[in-house]
């Protein structure tokens, strides 16, 4: 028998895992080239603000999540996934090569076509890579798999910021070697996915409906008559919600809280994804490879302590009369720095801990031929927290003119509130669950 540790040398497994893992670099490197050529007026038909821009961009990668959800999870279910991830691979090369004719011919609207269209692809692309995970691992798997994938999908987004950036800024304004770079790795997550083992399908003689709308409140309402499902949904959520609430805030954190440059920014980030790719490991190693929730608790409680340590953190930091500290500066400018980094990487840290467990708890007790829209639905919902977050702050910052300080903490009380209360409705639902399954 294959032992978890050796999921990633395994031909159910890896294909999978390195398909993921090039779709989302190719997602962090584009949305970071294209957000520094629109900062730094590289594209030059710009009638916007950057500002205006930045947030338009955010919107159009979220968009199709609402459009396109339900239609992908019925899509998912009803034909072989290992052939439409294959396709949705061939489609992520031509986005790419819109993508690079916008980079090339200094047309912005082609880069937010393309940004759009990569939306899109993500969107189609998760109930797939999700309602497969339960197909290819064992139950006793599962745990580790989504440890794996979490960890995997935080690198590679941490990875492809770093590249995004990286070339950009190396190439000095010649837009022909990102527009390279993203084509060669949508190429190579085709030839990955070549590799993806055929899968068997659930739900043949489903009829797809085509009205989004109607899918959508469909799909939500199917989600909705699984209780336990639908709470872990709501679970999954939240920290999205929390998550966008953080990521969002952290520039602007770093620029009037840290009194720091744009490469602060970078390492703050890191220290949140590398943070996020150690709990999913850990998780992993601490929580066992059966589904439970025994890591739950610990990242919620983390997600809200943590949150309050960053806050007070902040409180601390000294004032810099209008200096701009560096990367190099702020290691030597006291504990106050270092308590600000540490606070973010536990962050992440709990971040793992509490999201890998419920992923693996959608995957397993969804039922077979709806599992693809269950995850659809997850998508959905996912959409309308972080939509919510990004109001829900600039309602506090902008609006009332609140300190980050207090976003921080009033989000550190909402998920303190919010968990205890999933976790109270969780625990008998699992419980009783864990019960039929042994009488069965």
């Amino acid at each position: 028998m294959e032992k978890n540790e050796h999921l990633l040398s395994t031909r159910r497994f890896l294909p999978m895992f390195v398909t993921q893992f090039f779709g989302a670099l190719n997602d962090n490197v584009y949305k970071q080239a294209l957000l520094l050529v629109i900062t730094y007026g590289w594209i030059h038909q710009q009638a916007a603000s950057v500002s205006t821009l930045n947030n338009l961009a955010a919107l159009l990668f979220i968009l199709p999540y609402f459009i396109f959800s339900a239609t992908a999870g019925q899509i998912a279910d009803k034909y072989e996934r290992a052939k439409l991830v294959r396709i949705i691979k061939i489609f992520e090369i031509v986005i790419m090569l819109i993508g690079a004719a916008g980079f090339l011919l200094g047309q912005l609207w082609l880069l937010l076509l393309a940004l759009f269209l990569m939306g899109t692809h993500s969107t189609f692309f998760g109930p797939i890579k999700y309602a497969i995970l339960p197909e290819i691992l064992k139950p006793n798997e599962l745990m580790s798999g989504n440890a794996l994938f979490q960890s995997g999908t935080s690198v590679a987004i941490l990875l492809g910021m770093i590249l995004g950036g990286a070339v950009i800024s190396t190439s000095q304004g010649n837009l022909l070697w990102i527009s390279l770079t993203v084509i060669i790795l949508a190429v190579l997550g085709y030839f990955s996915s070549r590799f993806v083992l055929k899968q068997t399908v659930t739900s043949a003689a489903l009829k797809i409906d085509w009205n989004f709308f109607r899918t959508s409140y469909q799909t939500l309402k199917y989600a909705k008559s699984l209780p336990m499902v639908f709470l872990i949904l709501l679970g999954n959520s939240w920290y999205w919600f929390y998550g966008a609430t953080y990521l969002t805030q952290i520039p602007q954190m770093t620029q009037q809280n840290l009194h720091a440059s744009e490469n602060v920014v970078s390492l703050l980030l890191t220290l949140f994804s590398v943070g996020i790719g150690v709990g999913s490991l850990l998780c992993r190693r601490i929580g066992g490879s059966e589904v439970n929730l025994k890591m739950v608790p610990m990242g919620a409680i983390g997600l809200t302590v943590f949150a309050f340590y960053l806050a007070a953190s902040l409180a601390f930091v000294p004032q810099q009369n209008g200096v701009m500290l560096g990367l190099n500066d702020i290691f030597s400018q006291g504990l106050s720095y270092y308590h600000v980094m540490l606070a973010v990487t536990l962050l992440g840290i709990s971040g793992g801990f509490y999201i890998v467990p419920l992923y693996a708890m959608m995957q397993a007790f969804s039922p077979r031929s709806h599992r693809a829209r269950v995850v659809a639905a997850n998508n959905i919902l996912n959409a309308v927290f972080m939509v919510s977050s990004a109001l829900f702050s600039i309602v506090i910052l902008s609006i009332f003119k609140i300190d980050i300080k207090i976003l921080f903490s009033i989000t550190a009380i909402l998920s303190a509130i919010f968990t205890t209360w999933l976790l109270f409705r969780l625990k008998p639902m699992l419980a009783a669950q864990q019960h039929q399954t042994l009488e069965d």
